[in-house]
């Protein structure tokens, strides 16, 4: 059996085992919110992210990329994740390609709440290791509610580690900023935007690129499914033109 059937074959057997069950309920898919859930809780995470770039030749670079992550509440300001595992398959004219990336950890601690304090804030870090390079990731977290509208932005520092070579280290500075509007208790739709700048080798600035586009939220049960779809309104030839991703949670 080819390795991207294999993958798929374990991502449908993640999925039949999540539960229908209340999840955290997720209104974006790039920015994270900043409350936690309730102590004790444990939710499963899928995601599914398709990212579609032009190369020369007219032949396109269609990327899919998967995530499967089991959350628990440690309190109910601080939260675990774990990465269970995280592939990509990649398929242009003249092949195709999948492979594990890299299997993590992330923690998320709240500290201040959006609805009764003036400004939600929460602290995020994340630990990637793969078979060549090792990844950490520091986000501020920062959210405001108003009645049905959510506002959110994180303020992203990544590093990359190569383990082959340690000249190849580099990073990348992220900003993500989602809106979102509910229109009734189970759905809601909004925008969101990302802005990413390359820090090759950290010694210098790379290039620049920004998304945007709208997204979706729907609340069902104890689960929820949330969409996005962004597109690129920069001219970075190398980077993504456009990206969907979609993000169902539920709660055990």
């Amino acid at each position: 059996m080819p390795t991207y059937h294999r993958l798929l074959a374990v991502t449908a057997l993640l999925a039949s085992l999540t539960p229908i069950a209340q999840a955290s309920e997720r209104r974006f898919v790039y920015s994270y919110e900043t409350l936690t859930a309730p102590k004790g809780s444990i939710e499963l995470e899928n995601w599914v992210t398709w990212k579609n770039t032009s190369v020369h030749g007219g032949r396109d670079l269609n990327s899919f990329q998967f995530r499967h992550e089991l959350e628990y509440a440690i309190t109910d300001r601080l939260q675990v994740g774990f990465y269970l595992f995280d592939w990509e398959y990649d398929r242009n004219a003249s092949h195709d390609k999948a492979r594990w990336e890299h299997s993590g950890v992330e923690f998320i601690y709240n500290l201040t709440n959006p609805s009764t304090d003036w400004l939600g804030s929460a602290l995020y870090f994340e630990a990637l290791l793969g078979e060549h390079e090792v990844e950490i990731e520091g986000k501020l977290l920062l959210e405001k509610r108003f009645a049905n509208l959510r506002i959110a932005y994180n303020a992203i520092l990544e590093a990359a580690f190569d383990k082959r070579d340690s000249s190849q280290n580099s990073g990348e500075f992220g900003q993500t900023l989602g809106v979102s509007y509910d229109l009734t208790k189970r759905f809601s739709l909004g925008a969101e935007a990302l802005h990413e700048i390359e820090l090759p080798r950290w010694d210098s600035r790379g290039d620049s690129v920004v998304y945007a586009g709208p997204n979706a939220s729907w609340r069902f049960g104890r689960g929820y499914a949330t969409l996005a779809a962004l597109f690129q309104i920069t001219s970075v030839n190398e980077e993504p033109d456009r990206q969907i991703r979609l993000i169902t949670g539920f709660d055990f």
